[in-house]
């Protein structure tokens, strides 16, 4: 079923878009005459005082234009702005920065829209951002016993070249006996979790939600976010965990404009002795960086859904996707060398993980403390 509040976003997404970025383009053939809004005389398309569009449709088939336009921001510009964006974001960045604007859609607009269809995406048929897990117990429980037999199978041949020195063969067959280990204990808490039969709570046996449950309850658990009233209502969602994690993407997805502000100081710190650059250069920078992340995530969510290869694949293609996009956008950008886009490549990465580790706290805190 689709998410209800995702849908919500997404429309609020399109129109916060719309709202933002003005259309480009003809209004109409009546350059002559009187606005319709101000009664300035008007020669153009548009007038020069408010400018209205000096043609003013009244058509049912405009209104589902204006529609498609409020709540896809669909237009001409959206087919030059993607492609320079995935393909060559330092010179989609460097030209915005520099005026040339009527051509692509702004920054703040693609990032607003990207960010709610992408939890839309996710929402409707993606990956969601923490498994639910499908499978029955006896299914689960099955599935463990195979992959026991598996390991001790490769365990088995693995030994007559730990016993011929091979290189590299007892690391083999270490790494083996840890997956075995821990496949055994897993196995003996699924058949422990059969054993004691349906929870109190609903929750099916040995679930990750269930065990997460479990733990939470635990008196080892704290949280060290926020006074003691807060930490009670954290602990109090954490102990239904489909409810924190409802709670944790909604929150995600309506307070991601955070990312945008806690970005950019550490973008201005790579550039803080260079002259030329402003906090607006660094906005830019960040939205259309962010832009593309979502872009990224949202397809590979989608995709990632496919089994075999093919998920190997997409893995593969996000891990270096990140940082030689990053790397692009420095370089066309601020016009840097390979060695000095390079390095800042490897400290915005870093300031990366800073960022979603601050932001991550955030939506805890606004989510589950609420």
């Amino acid at each position: 079923m689709v998410d209800m509040d995702a849908a919500g976003g997404l429309a609020t997404g399109g129109l916060i878009a719309g709202a933002v970025e003005k259309p480009t383009g003809k209004a109409g053939d009546d350059h002559a005459g009187a606005c319709s809004d101000c009664g300035e005389p008007t020669t153009g398309n548009f007038c020069a005082n408010c400018g209205q569009p000096t043609h003013v449709h009244r058509t049912l088939l405009h209104l589902g234009e204006e529609l498609l336009h409020g709540v896809m921001h669909f237009d001409a510009r959206i087919w030059r702005t993607l492609p320079l964006l995935i393909a060559n974001p330092g010179r989609l960045t460097r030209e915005w920065i520099e005026g040339k604007r009527t051509r692509y859609v702004s920054p703040l607009a693609i990032f607003l829209f990207t960010v709610f269809l992408m939890f839309f995406a996710l929402s409707f048929g993606g990956a969601a951002l923490v498994p639910t897990e499908t499978r029955s117990l006896d299914e689960r429980i099955a599935n463990t016993e195979t992959a026991i037999a598996n390991l001790r199978q490769q365990l088995v041949e693995v030994e007559p070249r730990v016993e011929a020195d091979e290189p590299g063969a007892e690391g083999v067959q270490a790494g083996l006996q840890a997956g075995l280990a821990a496949s055994e204990g897993q196995l003996r808490a699924l058949q422990e979790a059969k054993a004691e039969g349906p929870r109190a709570d609903g929750l099916a046996p040995g679930s990750w939600q269930a065990n997460m449950a479990d733990t939470v309850h635990g008196e080892n658990f704290h949280v060290g976010i926020g006074d003691k009233k807060m930490q009670e209502k954290i602990l109090h969602k954490l102990g239904n965990p489909d409810l924190a994690v409802y709670k944790f993407q909604q929150t995600t997805y309506k307070f991601a404009f955070l990312l945008v502000p806690m970005s950019i100081p550490f973008v201005w710190l790579m550039f803080a002795w260079k002259r030329g650059f402003t906090w607006y250069d660094h906005g830019v920078f960040v939205l259309y960086s962010l832009t593309f992340m979502s872009i990224l995530f949202m397809v590979l969510g989608v995709l990632g859904r496919m089994n075999g290869w093919f998920a190997g694949v997409l893995g593969t293609i996000g891990t270096f996707a990140v940082p030689a996009h990053m790397f692009a956008q420095l370089k066309g950008t601020y016009g840097l060398s390979i060695w000095s886009a390079l390095w800042r490549t490897c400290l915005l990465l870093f300031f990366c993980v800073v960022v979603s580790t601050f932001f991550v706290l955030a939506i805890i805190a606004l989510g589950l403390g609420a």
